[in-house]
C-alpha cells in the first residue's frame, strides 16, 4: 500500500493492505473509532483528537501527520522499536494514546494486534508483545500477564505503591510517561520496576525512582511560578506551559510534584495535594484526594476526600501512620477531616474528576 505516512510492513491483527479502500474497510468493520483518523490521515488533512478534560474543559485539538510521526519516532527511538515490533493496541481509539499506537505501528512497520479496551483484558489466546501501553487499572487487573509484555508505558493516572510493588521483580520493563493531548501523548518516562531501571541513565541517581527523563528532542524549564514548560519542537511549533509544579532536575530531567491549580494554601502554608497522597497512599486502600475547603481561620482546610462508605477511626489511623512516619510527613499534612462519597465521578477516560467530586460534596452541604 502506497501511503504517505504507512510503512510496506505494517500489519493489523495479522492482516496486511494493498490498497486505501481495504484499509479503511477493515478499519470501518473491525476498529471503527480509528477510521476518523485513518480517512483525514490518507486525505493529508489534520487529525482531529479531543482531551480527556481531566485538567479542564475538553476541548479538541488538531495535529497533522507530520507532528504525530515525528512522535511516534520519538518513542521509537527511546525504547528501541523497530520494524516488526508485535504492539497490543488495549486502550480505546477516541483518545490520543490509542490514536499514537495506531500511528505508531502504520509509521514504524509494526505487527498490531487490537483487544476490546477493558479493564479486564482478553489475552487468553493473545501471543507475546514487545510493546504495549496501559491506564492503572488495566495493569492491576492484568498482571498474569505481565510477562508476555516485554516493555509496557504506562498513563492516564499515578500507579500506587501498592501495584508498583507487585511489579517491582518483574521481568517486564514498565515505565510511568508524562504527558498530554497537546504534546501528542508522552513526552517523558520514569521507570517504574527494576527491569526498567537498568534500562535508563539518571542525571541524579538519588532521585532516579522519583525523576521523567525526556524522549529524544524534548527539553523543559521552569516558569516564574516554578511550573514546567514543554520544548519539543518536531512535534509543536509553540512552547508548551503547563500548571504541573516540578523540581527541575536538568533540561532532560524533572520530578513531577502536583498541579499549580490544586495546591492549598492553608493558614500561610502551601501544601500540595499530590506529594500528599502518595504519601498516605500506604495508609488508605481506598481512591481518595486531598483538597482544600474555606476555613475562616486558615483560609483553607485541607479535607481527604475519601470513596466508599463512612468508616469510623479512619482520621485516627491517618493520624496515627503520620506519628509513625519519623518525619517523612508532616504534621501539616495531616487533614482536619475526612469525607466520603459513594461513588467518585470520573473522566471519560477514568480518571477522578476533582472538580466533579468536589461540586458533589457542595451540593450535599447545601
Amino acid at each position: 500500500m502506497s501511503v504517505p505516512g504507512i510503512h510496506s510492513s505494517f500489519t493489523f491483527d495479522g492482516k496486511s493492505f494493498g490498497t486505501e479502500a481495504e484499509w479503511i474497510e477493515f478499519m470501518d468493520q473491525n476498529h471503527p473509532k480509528g477510521s476518523g483518523l485513518l480517512r483525514s490521515w490518507v486525505a493529508g488533512k489534520k487529525i482531529l483528537v479531543k482531551t480527556s478534560g481531566s485538567t479542564g474543559a475538553p476541548k479538541t485539538i488538531a495535529f497533522s501527520r507530520e507532528q504525530m510521526i515525528e512522535s511516534a519516532r520519538a518513542t521509537a527511538r527511546l525504547f528501541d522499536l523497530g520494524e516488526g515490533t508485535r504492539a497490543l493496541l488495549c486502550l480505546p481509539l477516541d483518545y490520543i494514546a490509542g490514536k499514537m499506537m495506531l500511528v505508531r505501528a502504520m509509521t514504524l512497520g509494526w505487527q498490531l494486534e487490537g483487544v476490546e479496551p477493558a479493564i479486564q483484558l482478553d489475552l487468553e489466546k493473545v501471543a507475546r508483545y514487545d510493546f504495549a501501553a496501559m491506564i492503572p487499572i488495566q495493569l492491576e487487573n492484568n498482571l498474569n500477564y505481565l510477562d508476555r509484555i516485554k516493555t509496557l508505558i504506562v498513563g492516564g493516572a499515578s500507579v500506587n505503591w501498592k501495584l508498583q510493588e507487585k511489579i517491582e521483580s518483574a521481568p517486564t520493563r514498565v515505565y510511568a510517561t508524562y504527558g498530554m493531548t497537546e504534546t501528542i501523548t508522552h513526552i517523558a518516562v520514569r521507570p517504574l520496576n527494576k527491569s526498567a531501571s537498568e534500562k535508563m541513565i539518571s542525571e541524579n541517581p538519588s532521585r532516579f525512582g522519583e525523576s521523567y527523563t525526556a524522549l529524544p528532542g524534548v527539553s523543559f524549564y521552569k516558569d516564574a511560578r516554578g511550573c514546567l514548560v514543554v520544548r519539543c519542537p518536531r512535534i509543536s511549533d509553540n512552547e508548551i506551559v503547563t500548571n504541573d509544579l516540578v523540581e527541575l532536575i536538568s533540561e532532560h530531567s524533572f520530578i513531577w510534584n502536583g498541579r499549580i491549580d490544586n495546591v492549598i494554601n492553608s493558614g500561610g502554608l502551601k501544601l500540595m495535594p499530590e506529594v500528599i497522597e502518595q504519601k498516605f497512599s500506604k495508609c488508605l486502600s481506598q481512591r481518595f484526594f486531598a483538597a482544600g475547603f474555606q476555613d475562616p481561620e486558615l483560609g483553607e482546610r485541607m479535607v481527604f476526600v475519601v470513596e466508599g462508605k463512612p468508616e469510623n477511626g479512619l482520621l485516627n489511623r491517618v493520624k496515627s501512620f503520620q506519628a509513625e512516619s519519623a518525619g517523612r510527613i508532616g504534621k501539616q499534612e495531616v487533614p482536619k477531616e475526612i469525607v466520603f462519597l459513594p461513588k467518585f465521578a470520573e473522566t471519560d477516560s477514568g480518571k477522578i474528576n476533582r472538580k466533579k467530586n468536589l461540586d458533589l460534596i457542595e451540593s450535599r452541604l447545601t
